[in-house]
């Protein structure tokens, strides 16, 4: 008599003794742990369920045996290690975060990918963890993208901006949004020469090529509207005269989640001009240790970024790397898997507002930029996938019903991506 054949296959890590559980047409693959992201062989349904660990190792005392966690399949396709089946096996390892990808990656020693070690080495001279945060900002870079950071007061954002600045040897600007703040008082505007009697344009704080835009949703929509043009064309427009910004430029802004005194919601059409949205948290109790080390003395921090940063790369060696990236290949069936994913959020029931065309280019370009910064010449689902949640959690509105349920945008677009069937590349 024919016994049926099971639909999943459940067996435990050999490093942490996590409960894994697969599809059965994936016995005899390779599959990342979750936990400890150790690859193991998925065996056959007859090895038993309850058997020991092989590893010598102990289980981390973190890690519970018993819990069952679903992992990452890894198939070979032409030497390509490539995501097999649904979306949730990509998600559920590295759920947008960035870097995560750029420890597991072994790709070549590529420009993009030195440039990156190199930029990353020199700020971790002062400015401690946040490593998607990091690399977010360089994704969008050298995508030509902008970046909007939310976080608590206190995680460094400042001291981070200012820091890439001096790296990056580009100009640096900053701008205090407050109540008060005009449009011209970002733009800049004409004055009134009484030597030769003639007005003269006189240029505001955003021409530069690193902005800081810090606490931005602390002005209202009229301020915010002078930055439409500049972060889309890269120009301004002051009484019918266009002046052209140098590249490259990137708007790095902040804002505070947990204040609504004083403050204004950002426009949609504002927050679609940013490439990603990045969410800063709390150090780790080592990170923090650091912190109090390396900053915990009275030295002033001008001083110290004049003295110990020193700058990596130029503003014509990022206009070249940003040109490089987009020759990175991108295959037909990963355009679909980007288009399938924006125009999904557009029915998702949840969702009053979707995220536009835009969305889905700051996809395709964050995933050449991160394919050449893991050394490779190629994008692959993955790529996707890590910078997924960035790119769109910023550019879908829930609906009322969700809103007052309490249902948090990106969980809910974790839900929607696991319904996409991740593509097989060749």
């Amino acid at each position: 008599m024919n016994t049926a054949q099971p639909d999943f296959v459940e067996f435990p890590c050999p490093e942490c003794a996590a409960r894994l559980k697969v599809g059965a047409m994936l016995i005899g693959s390779q599959a990342k742990c979750p936990k400890c992201e150790r690859v193991t062989t998925v065996p056959a349904p007859s090895a038993p369920l309850d058997s020991k660990p092989t590893s010598t190792s102990e289980p981390k005392p973190s890690q519970t045996p018993s819990d069952s966690a679903p992992i990452e399949p890894l198939v070979v396709a032409k030497g390509r290690p490539q995501p097999r089946g649904s979306a949730a096996n990509v998600l559920s390892s590295a759920q947008g975060k960035i870097h995560k990808s750029i420890e597991s990656e072994l790709g070549a020693d590529t420009p993009a990918r030195k440039l990156y070690q190199k930029i990353n080495a020199e700020i971790s001279k002062v400015f401690v963890g946040q490593d998607d945060l990091v690399l977010g900002t360089l994704v969008a870079l050298f995508s030509g993208g902008h970046v909007l950071i939310e976080s608590v007061p206190g995680l460094g954002k400042t001291l981070f901006v200012r820091t890439l600045g001096k790296i990056l040897g580009c100009d640096f600007g900053r701008i205090q949004f407050t109540a008060d703040l005009m449009p011209s008082d970002i733009t800049g505007s004409p004055i009134f020469n009484m030597k030769n009697q003639e007005f003269e344009f006189r240029p505001g704080p955003v021409f530069t090529q690193l902005l800081l835009a810090d606490e931005i949703n602390r002005s209202p929509a009229k301020t915010h509207a002078a930055l439409l043009e500049i972060m889309q064309e890269k120009r301004v427009t002051v009484d019918g005269i266009t002046h052209e910004l140098d590249f490259p430029f990137l708007v790095v802004a902040t804002q505070n989640p947990i204040e609504s005194e004083g403050t204004y919601n950002l426009p949609e059409a504002q927050l679609d001009r940013f490439m990603f949205k990045l969410m800063a948290d709390y150090p780790s109790e080592d990170q923090e240790a650091r912190i109090l080390t390396m900053h915990g003395g009275q030295e002033d921090l001008s001083h110290r970024l004049n003295e110990e940063i020193v700058a990596v790369t130029s503003p014509a060696e990022i206009n070249a790397m940003t040109k490089q990236n987009a020759l990175v290949r991108i295959d037909p069936l990963l355009v679909s898997y980007i288009n399938k994913i924006v125009r999904l959020t557009r029915q998702w029931p949840q969702f009053y507002i979707g995220a536009s065309p835009r969305a889905g280019i700051a996809l395709m370009q964050g995933a050449r930029t991160l394919a050449a910064i893991c050394g490779r010449d190629y994008a692959v689902p993955d790529d996707v996938a890590q910078i997924v949640l960035p790119a769109l959690r910023h550019r879908v509105q829930l609906t009322a019903e969700a809103e007052v349920e309490g249902q948090s945008v990106d969980l809910l677009l974790s839900d929607l991506i696991r319904t996409v069937e991740v593509p097989r590349l060749k």
